[in-house]
């Protein structure tokens, strides 16, 4: 009996083991790429095709705990023509020259000037 035992696990381990065949998936060159977005307002319009955003955001001081304004300024593309005061949303891109690396992506509130 325990010969039997013995014969039939050496056939169990020999059999080969028949897997399905497994279709290669082709790779996507897609990447997913947070891109960053802020919301300033237009500060000059200037230049062509560019504005500068002014976004301010406010930081609570480290030893006081006061809330701070800290603020930058970006130069973005842009083809349409913005007024200084708009609210427009900015997202960073590839570079376009050596200042700009922002791109207007939507106007969110138009400038109230008389």
């Amino acid at each position: 009996m325990s010969e039997q035992a013995e014969q039939q696990q050496m056939e169990q381990q020999v059999e080969p083991q028949q897997a399905e065949p497994q279709q290669a998936e082709p790779q996507k060159a897609e990447r997913k790429t947070n891109t960053r977005t802020l919301a300033g307002r237009v500060t000059s319009n200037k230049m062509q095709k560019t504005v500068t955003v002014l976004i301010e955001r406010k930081v609570k001081h480290p030893v006081y705990g006061k809330y701070v304004v800290h603020s930058k300024k970006y130069h973005a593309h842009t083809e349409a023509q913005f007024n200084e005061g708009d609210l427009v949303e900015i997202q960073e891109g590839r570079p376009v020259s050596k200042t700009k690396a922002w791109y207007v992506s939507r106007l969110l509130e138009a400038s109230k000037g008389v």
